[in-house]
């Protein structure tokens, strides 16, 4: 059974997208710790990061930097934090997120409740500041 990122990818369940390669795709979280915090997965479904093959781990690292990039400038924030747990979904993903100090990725505090409309809008912003 498909993951569902890879559900996401192929279009069967909606999501915001931020960004897309043939290999990568990235997407708001829909339960973010700050607005602006993304995930970004290979297309490649693999439950643990580290058994992607190395071009492909590669290729989600240097993806998931050119969206980070992307984040921050539509984003104010100090910094982009990562975080790979993998331990809610079985597709390797990485967590792209803004943060202004060590505590905002901290993954047990409560999550924001975006509205739809904010969340299509971040997204875009996003978008529209990827090299």
């Amino acid at each position: 059974m498909a993951s569902i990122f890879s559900r996401i990818i192929a279009g069967e369940i909606p999501c915001y997208k931020v960004a897309e390669d043939e290999h990568n795709f990235a997407f708001l979280d829909i339960n973010p710790l700050t607005e602006g915090h993304t995930l970004v997965v290979p297309k490649h479904e693999v439950d643990y990061i580290f058994n992607l093959p190395d071009d492909e781990y590669l290729s989600l690292q240097l993806f998931a930097k050119r969206v980070a990039e992307a984040v921050e400038k539509a984003c104010p924030c100090q910094r982009i934090a990562t975080a790979v747990i993998g331990m809610e979904v079985p597709h390797a993903h990485i967590h792209l997120v803004p943060i202004n100090s060590e505590g905002d990725l901290d993954f047990r505090r409560k999550k924001l409740a975006l509205e739809p409309e904010r969340m299509a809008q971040i997204a875009a912003d996003i978008a529209s500041k990827l090299q």
